[in-house]
């Protein structure tokens, strides 16, 4: 049953988002054409040559070659809720254990209500409850996270795309679905913006925080359904999809549009990394023609660039790393600034954030490891700024990313 109306949500309030760019849907259509060249020739077999196959072999080993192949000098990494699931923060999806499985207590016409802006502006009191039921603290970032500092460090990232609230260096980082440090007014004739100290303050203090000068009802700046997506995610989108070397993606099911659909804006033969718990991304052909679907294809005899590792980020990370010969350099990295943290909080936070790394790398069994055809692999809430460049954990990002 639905909640009533909460107070002071007026016409206005209901109204999209003015700030909202219009220039985003033309950046997205520059390159519109480009894109359909790519799909055509990689589903339909039209314009051009057969890609080249750059990689010497479909495993997580020929990954790591080619990484320190001269070849390989800009990764841009996409990433979702999975990679921070270590860190005791939900995803969205995974039966049982993800948000949208849990959400029955908030009388919800359906789980993803709670993060469509429509829905949003009329009933504000379930988004803010959950916020509050899922405040972490503070989160230790994963080592799949410090993995993307590594990167980072060796002038390897071009990019980091993300769905939920990351942080590496902001110039390196796309918010894609926005962020929880900034929040303003609702109301049009307000837009009064706020930091995050006082809107976690307000998310405390009351059911819904509102304005200061009109109270009006104050939203944090995630991406809600039914919004646009910041304009740098447009602008930026279109440089990095052509210079792109590598594509990992960590930790995220490729369901929601329009992030899942930067895989296909890749160069045709450019590897893609899969680590996620199951394959995602793949598609049937009308869909990845239509522009809807990844096209990622891990198994059929004609695939040739994308491999998947299947398991939990943080062991497909480190059996890269441990490839690559960052194992060690690694580990050291990630034991250095959760020090740091547990300094700043008075305490040590034990293994239940961190993880225990120190077993041997390379995933074993049929839960973590390398499957497939041909001996291939198959396969913004996340804290990840802070001091020295560093890679801390910030509370604020537990709730950030909303539904995707």
């Amino acid at each position: 049953m639905a909640e009533p109306d909460a107070p002071g949500v007026c016409e206005d309030e209901a109204e999209q988002d003015a700030d909202s760019p219009d220039s985003e849907s033309g950046a997205s259509g520059e390159s519109d054409m480009e894109l359909l060249r790519n799909l055509l020739s990689r589903t339909l077999g039209l314009g051009g040559d057969k890609p080249e196959q750059v990689l010497d072999e479909l495993t997580l080993e020929g990954i790591s070659r080619f990484i320190r192949s001269p070849r390989c000098k800009n990764i841009v990494c996409m990433v979702g809720a999975g990679i921070s699931t270590s860190a005791g923060i939900p995803d969205f999806r995974s039966p049982g254990t993800g948000l949208y499985s849990n959400l029955q207590g908030y009388n919800l016409p359906y789980p993803e209500a709670i993060f469509e802006i429509s829905y949003f502006k009329q009933h504000p009191e379930p988004f803010f409850a959950l916020a509050r039921e899922l405040y972490p603290g503070q989160i230790k970032p994963t080592l799949c996270h410090y993995f993307m500092r590594l990167l980072q460090d060796k002038g390897l990232l071009l990019r980091c795309y993300t769905q939920r609230v990351a942080g590496l260096q902001e110039e390196l980082l796309v918010e894609a679905h926005g962020t929880f440090h900034t929040s303003r007014c609702l109301r049009l004739r307000c837009r009064q913006r706020y930091d995050f100290g006082w809107l976690r303050d307000k998310i405390f203090s009351s059911p819904v925080p509102r304005c200061d000068k009109c109270q009006g009802v104050v939203k944090p700046d995630i991406v809600f359904f039914g919004e646009n997506l910041p304009s740098r995610f447009f602008t930026l989108l279109q440089s990095d999809f052509q210079a792109v070397d590598l594509l990992i993606i960590m930790g995220t099911s490729l369901q929601v549009q329009p992030f899942a659909s930067l895989v296909s804006r890749v160069p045709t033969n450019t590897p893609r990394l899969l680590i996620n718990k199951e394959k995602t991304g793949q598609s049937d052909p009308l869909m990845s023609l239509m522009g809807f679907g990844c096209g990622m294809d891990f198994d059929s005899e004609k695939a040739y660039r994308d491999v998947a590792w299947l398991g939990e980020c943080d062991s497909g990370c480190l059996a890269l790393a441990e490839l690559l010969g960052w194992k060690k350099e690694l580990l050291e990295l990630v034991r250095k600034e959760h020090a740091a943290i547990d300094a700043q909080t008075g305490g040590a936070q034990g293994e239940a954030q961190g993880g225990n790394w120190e077993k041997p790398s390379g995933a074993t069994g049929s839960s973590e490891g390398t499957t497939g055809s041909s001996g291939g692999a198959t396969g913004s809430s996340e804290g990840v700024t802070g001091s020295s460049g560093g890679v801390t954990g910030t509370p604020e990002h537990g709730t950030g990313g909303s539904g995707h």
